[in-house]
């Protein structure tokens, strides 16, 4: 038998739980091991997905055919008298036709703006596939009730009375306190930075560009000691199918490691400004760096597939040269950016890359101020 219907069949055992303990423990050691076996069993869950949603339709197709054979036979459709019956539905409409005009606007209206408030309201970016990963404003509301008593003790820098909307992570691009981050992380009118040993720093939101959904930062805060050089580079060119790549952010309040590899140099619907990676994510992650095994930052993330677990997306770094121009023309003051091009973590292992880069990674939190 070909063996690419053998890896289909055990991909299909192994997604219908019909796999004995250890040969799914095996299975799924080859699966973490083997990039293009792991994008396989995602391919097949979405292709699966699909067949049982057409059979669906198929299904519930033959049951209306049973049903109206069913009423024939009852003699509650009478399929010879289709030209009256067609005579006394125009003469239906021709009465009723101003009401169901006036029917059809109000129901149209109505849609329209629930198709609003559900456009405002969604976390979904423009596709229902597609989910953001900030952290909105109701999952902040209830760490703040859980944990003010623990904020009060630390003295934050959140002004009396001001109201988290929401939050993610960001990461700096110059020693000097500008930090990127998604433009969809600061749905607030200010915004403060934390870093990873739990020091606050005020910053000023000085540019957001949601056409490309990145935003800058600036830290403008005394307490803050500019870093003399950052330790990583930004990259300008599309890294390889398979490359391993890993994270750092603030899904939680303490800064996570995650790594996975570069699936499709393409995102959504073949959009070429993202990556497609084969990553876990999750709300706080949004505006988060991701690096390639040189220590060079390759992307942004910024969203997750939400029928495919892992998938998720990523802007290309070399956006963030783009949006370092845009930025100086509009205000010459930031005619001194320089993005880093050279990365000092090259060659090193992992966790002496992840000591040297996580003082360069920050929880964002946006916030309105009070009237």
């Amino acid at each position: 038998m070909n063996e690419d219907i053998l890896m289909l069949q055990a991909i299909e055992r192994y997604i219908d739980g019909t796999m004995l303990p250890d040969e799914r423990a095996y299975f799924e050691q080859l699966k973490n091991n083997t990039p293009e076996i792991d994008q396989m069993v995602v391919e097949h869950s979405m292709f699966l997905q699909q067949i049982d949603s057409y059979s669906n339709r198929v299904a519930l197709k033959h049951q209306l055919n049973d049903i109206h054979e069913k009423l024939i036979l009852q003699g509650n459709i009478d399929e010879g008298l289709k030209t009256s019956f067609k005579g006394k539905v125009v003469q239906m409409y021709h009465k009723y036709k101003k009401d169901m005009a006036i029917a059809a606007s109000v129901g149209g209206a109505i849609a329209l703006v629930i198709s609003g408030l559900f456009t405002y309201f969604s976390p979904v970016v423009s596709n229902s596939k597609l989910q953001q990963l900030s952290m909105e404003f109701a999952v902040i509301k209830k760490n703040q009730q859980v944990q003010g008593s623990i904020i009060n003790e630390v003295k934050s820098k959140l002004p009396k009375n001001a109201s988290l909307i929401s939050g993610g992570s960001g990461f700096l691009i110059d020693t000097k306190g500008f930090i990127v981050t998604n433009a969809h992380v600061l749905k607030g009118n200010s915004a403060i930075v934390v870093s990873n040993d739990g020091d606050e720093f005020n910053a000023d939101i000085v540019f957001i560009d949601g056409k490309q959904d990145l935003a800058i930062l600036k830290i403008k805060d005394e307490d803050f000691k500019a870093i003399k050089a950052l330790p990583y580079s930004i990259g300008k060119t599309n890294i390889d199918l398979g490359e391993e790549i890993f994270t750092l952010g603030f899904p939680k309040n303490d800064i996570t490691y995650t790594q996975g590899y570069l699936s499709s140099n393409t995102g959504l619907n073949g959009d070429t400004a993202t990556y497609q990676i084969q990553m876990n994510s999750n709300p706080g992650n949004s505006g988060g760096p991701v690096f390639n095994k040189n220590g060079e930052v390759i992307g942004v993330l910024s969203s997750r597939q939400t029928q495919a677990d892992g998938v998720t997306f990523a802007i290309k770094s070399k956006n963030l040269y783009s949006l370092i121009e845009e930025l100086k023309k509009e205000d010459t003051t930031f005619q001194k950016i320089k993005l880093p091009v050279t990365s000092s973590v090259k060659g090193k292992e992992r966790k002496t890359q992840v000591k040297k880069i996580e003082d360069c990674v920050f929880s964002v939190k946006a916030y309105n101020k009070a009237k």
